[in-house]
């Protein structure tokens, strides 16, 4: 996980000391999902930015947390006939996208997370970064 995180701020050009990627079951990723954004349904990852502006001049920069329901990704991969590391490492993918900048509220920027995600997801299986088992 540490090493797929570090290449995906890599690969984006970011530079950080620290980023926390949690995983967590359905029960636990539903109050999150309540708690900060009125929805008690399951979801696949949450990411917090550290809300704070980065100065050049400090010496430890904070990314922020990746919250992940690996139960969710083991659900879609069955209904979906997928590997179920690949979709789990797609939702890590993309709460460390969330936290570099990238959103998917509105379609443009949909489609630039999709083709985000996608060129990561390419070079983290060329790399053999993606999770297994």
């Amino acid at each position: 996980v540490e090493q797929l995180a570090q290449q995906v701020v890599c690969f984006e050009n970011g530079s950080y000391d620290e980023v926390s990627i949690q995983f967590v079951n359905t029960q636990q990723i539903c109050d999150l999902h309540d708690e900060y954004f009125n929805d008690p349904t399951p979801t696949d990852c949450i990411s917090f930015p550290m809300d704070q502006e980065i100065d050049e001049g400090d010496p430890y920069k904070v990314l922020g947390d990746v919250i992940v329901c690996p139960e969710t990704a083991i659900k879609y991969a069955k209904s979906n006939d997928c590997d179920t590391y690949e979709e789990l490492t797609l939702y890590v993918v993309h709460g460390l996208l969330h936290l570099l900048g990238y959103d998917d509220i509105e379609e443009q920027d949909i489609q630039k997370m999709r083709t985000a995600e996608e060129r990561h997801m390419k070079n983290l299986k060329k790399l053999d970064l993606c999770l297994s088992s």
